[in-house]
């Protein structure tokens, strides 16, 4: 094995005709064990240490899933993706892949693993965007964001009171304990911090979930972090629709970006999919504008919720049947 190459593989999820796994293969990245220490000096090497790191370009990768094997190669930025159909029938949970990265005499340089998530058959599924609808983030002022970002590590960053909570009673409404309902995490964030927003989400006991992030920032980009990206918000969060056509979505954001009027599009599109749309109000000068928004998808028959706090989020959703 070549210590210096590393496969990165990231929650994959589907069913048996569609099944989706994103990753990395880097030529070099830093050693990123977490520290949870109050020390900030100690939480910004931390940080730093996710943004160092090169990507292996155009790399040959082989996936194993069961008996199945098949290949791929690197894009530009090292991210690789591998989309394919399972040719057994497939159990709901969470299942065991394997991806390798070969040399040009196809040599095994190094290995990751990764697990594919395939939902059980379920009545809802959810949405949520990550930074202010879960996550205290201050996304819109970039010296905050950093802020947040720099001084704390996934055990000291401030979730939403009662946002896991609502999370909860979702994931387990309307099916058994066994067969909770999927969760998709969607986010502006880049897949740097991917181990930290994992981390963050068990730590908080947010529910389990795949996440859907934005391309590779290098260290000399670290002050775009979370800025751009929001044109392809929107694309990865049709692929999860277009992954599950029968399933009925909803849809959790904040109007601190574009979350109302992403939502508001692709509910213009397919209403029949989504079932509600929630809106935490973080920016209370944008609320008559994420209205106007909100009204255009209860026009399409969507339920819909602009909240300043979850504990109003959660008694819309049992008025409305989304908890029981």
């Amino acid at each position: 094995m070549n210590k210096s190459v590393s496969v990165k593989v990231y929650h994959g999820y589907g069913h048996e005709q569609n099944l989706v796994v994103y990753g990395h293969v880097f030529k070099h990245k830093a050693k990123t064990e977490q520290v949870y220490s109050n020390n900030i000096f100690v939480n910004i090497i931390y940080l730093l240490k996710l943004f160092i790191l090169k990507p292996y370009a155009f790399a040959e990768v082989r996936l194993q899933f069961f008996d199945q094997t098949i290949y791929n190669k690197t894009e530009a930025d090292g991210f690789f993706k591998f989309e394919w159909k399972a040719e057994h029938n497939i159990p709901a949970g969470w299942h065991d892949v394997k991806v390798e990265a070969l040399n040009a005499d196809g040599k095994v340089l190094n290995v990751g693993d990764g697990k594919v998530y395939v939902p059980h058959i379920t009545q809802y599924a959810f949405i949520s965007d990550v930074d202010d609808t879960v996550m205290v983030s201050h996304s819109a002022t970039i010296g905050r964001r950093l802020r947040e970002l720099f001084i704390k590590n996934p055990h000291t960053r401030k979730t939403f009171p009662a946002a896991a909570s609502h999370y909860q009673q979702l994931a387990l409404s309307h099916t058994d304990p066994e067969q909770p309902n999927p969760f998709f995490y969607v986010s502006s964030s880049e897949w740097n911090l991917y181990d930290y927003l994992i981390e963050t989400f068990k730590f908080n006991k947010l529910p389990d979930g795949a996440f859907l992030l934005n391309t590779l920032k290098r260290w000399k980009d670290l002050i775009k972090t979370g800025k751009t990206g929001h044109e392809g918000k929107l694309l990865r969060v049709m692929r999860i629709l277009d992954a599950f056509p029968n399933q009925k979505f909803v849809f959790f954001g904040d109007n601190s970006q574009q979350d109302p009027e992403i939502y508001s599009s692709i509910v213009e599109k397919y209403p029949e999919n989504i079932e509600a749309v929630y809106i935490r109000n973080i920016r209370s000068e944008k609320a008559e504008e994420t209205m106007i928004l909100l009204k255009k998808v209860e026009d399409k028959g969507v339920r819909a919720c602009l909240f300043n706090n979850s504990e109003e989020a959660i008694e819309h959703s049992k008025i409305i049947g989304l908890i029981q």
